[in-house]
């Protein structure tokens, strides 16, 4: 098994589980952003969302509540921050959604884009566009 995301979900290599289920395995990052962030992680592999078989998307959506009770009742946080980078930005080439306990002032930001794009100059267009593919699908 060369995937690090199996091996991680599979514990092939030293994790702290925080929970489990047959589909997903729930660990505690490596590099946390904060004390509790997590990452939840199928068994089998699958590197983007949308190849998630249904049953494995309800495992990962219903850990995440799960977690975040849990963070919420330990951490008493200003928030979660829930996210997942796919394609080019999947550090491990295996799907994973992070589960991050936030507070105020910790430094978490969402920065504004580089370069100006214009995208909010088009949204009635980009909808359309959108809207229109999604019906084709």
């Amino acid at each position: 098994m060369e995937c690090l995301g199996c091996k991680i979900a599979n514990q092939l290599v030293e994790v702290n589980i925080v929970y489990e289920d047959s589909l997903v395995t729930c660990v505690l990052d490596i590099a946390p952003f904060n004390e509790g962030h997590l990452l939840i992680l199928p068994k089998a592999h699958v590197r983007d969302p949308d190849e998630l078989p249904l049953e494995t998307l309800h495992a990962i959506m219903n850990a995440s509540v799960r977690m975040s009770r849990l963070l919420k009742k330990v951490y008493h946080p200003d928030g979660i921050t829930i996210c997942q980078n796919g394609g080019l930005f999947n550090d491990l080439n295996h799907y994973h959604m992070h589960v991050i306990p936030r507070f105020a002032d910790d430094g978490f930001i969402w920065s504004e884009p580089l370069t100006a794009h214009g995208a909010e100059n088009r949204l009635k267009a980009t909808c359309s566009k959108l809207r229109s593919a999604e019906s084709g699908m």
